[in-house]
């Protein structure tokens, strides 16, 4: 018997899913950053053994939205829910339940899909930290199964994997076994992008950015990928800040995308970058469907 699923990985910003993700695939799919927003759509990562797959959704992670993009990224954490055979929440090794995880807690009361709990990072803690933990979630009576791991060095995520198996439902392989996303190249190479930039910028700064690509070409004779694309921005102030003095902010963004591009493509690339101004997109309808939040 053949079982098969989908499961969402949920939690406030900056918990860790798209690093667990990331371990549990082998590759950079989701991109990673210690800033809010991070991911911004819904992305299908698959996961195939001979007996089953499984089909994760890494989301955005659940906030009070404050521009029309949030309310776009609230709608596809919470549509997600409905759409899943299991949801996984992710919390961290923090003793107190924080406001945000309070309220996704809230959110799950209502779900009658099985849920698995995370508690994220307890390579931080002590064993008795960690059991402590365990039995407060316990109390709620809400999760199928809560598992102690540590997302960035792979601490029971086996354990994890079996536990998903065990109740996915019977169904059918979703997905070639080769395929690890549903997401096309120029969109992991948009979100490299945009990622380096997360990592570089100063704090307001990133929200606003959106990567276009542009151009991907082959040169044959060369062994060569040009890479063509454009970072918006939502101010000119902001432009000036990504490019930075002599173009030195530019270089090191295109520098340190580069290598996980190439790592991506298998192959040396000519990463060209240019900044364009699009006042306020965030709260423009038409532009956050046009840039493909939708």
């Amino acid at each position: 018997m053949y079982k098969s699923g989908f499961v969402t990985v949920i939690g406030r910003p900056n918990v860790g899913k798209s690093t667990l993700l990331n371990k549990i695939i082998g590759e950079k799919i989701s991109i990673i950053s210690n800033k809010p927003q991070t991911t911004r759509n819904k992305i299908q990562l698959v996961y195939t053994e001979e007996e089953f797959q499984i089909v994760f959704l890494d989301t955005p992670g659940i906030q009070m939205p404050r521009n029309k993009l949030g309310k776009y990224m609230l709608k596809i954490s919470r549509e997600t829910l409905e759409e899943v055979d299991i949801i996984s929440f992710m919390v961290d090794e923090s003793s107190e339940i924080g406001k945000l995880d309070s309220y996704i807690i809230e959110q799950l009361k209502s779900v009658k899909t099985p849920i698995i709990l995370l508690i994220n990072k307890t390579d931080k803690i002590s064993k008795d930290e960690t059991n402590q933990l365990i039995l407060k979630y316990e109390k709620m009576n809400m999760f199928k199964e809560i598992i102690p791991i540590s997302a960035i060095d792979g601490k029971n995520i086996q354990i994890y994997i079996d536990s998903i198996k065990k109740l996915l439902p019977e169904g059918p392989q979703y997905f070639p076994e080769h395929m690890i996303t549903d997401k096309p190249e120029r969109f992991i190479i948009s979100e490299i992008i945009r990622e380096k930039a997360l990592e570089s910028l100063q704090e307001e700064v990133p929200h606003g950015i959106y990567v276009s690509i542009e151009q991907i070409k082959e040169r044959k004779e060369k062994d060569l990928i040009d890479v063509h694309a454009n970072i918006y921005c939502e101010k000119e102030s902001h432009k000036g800040i990504i490019i930075g003095k002599g173009g030195k902010m530019l270089k090191e963004i295109g520098k340190n995308a580069r290598i996980d591009i190439e790592n991506l493509l298998g192959s040396q690339i000519n990463l060209q970058l240019w900044v364009k101004v699009e006042k306020n997109w965030r709260e423009k309808e038409g532009k956050i469907k046009y840039f493909g939040y939708k």
